[in-house]
């Protein structure tokens, strides 16, 4: 991968990020078909709502993480 800018590394970071929640969105839903605790498919069914652009920090860290492992693959040079 050629070598980014912060600024451009930081843009990469929240798009995969928005597509980190986007998969997880993907997944919830998967497993929302098969889920029997009520009060687990309320929390998910209002989660998934919510677009990456409108989550708290916290938990779009939690979604940076996963998008920090991609960038890490992508510099590691062959």
């Amino acid at each position: 991968m050629e070598e980014l800018t912060k600024e451009q590394e930081k843009m990469l970071l929240e798009k995969l990020s928005d597509l980190e929640h986007k998969q997880w969105i993907h997944w919830t839903k998967y497993m929302m078909k098969s889920i029997h605790d009520e009060d687990k498919f309320v929390r998910w069914e209002k989660q998934i709502k919510i677009p990456y652009s409108e989550l708290i920090e916290e938990d779009k860290e939690k979604d940076r993480i996963w998008a920090r492992k991609v960038l890490e693959i992508l510099k590691e040079k062959k």
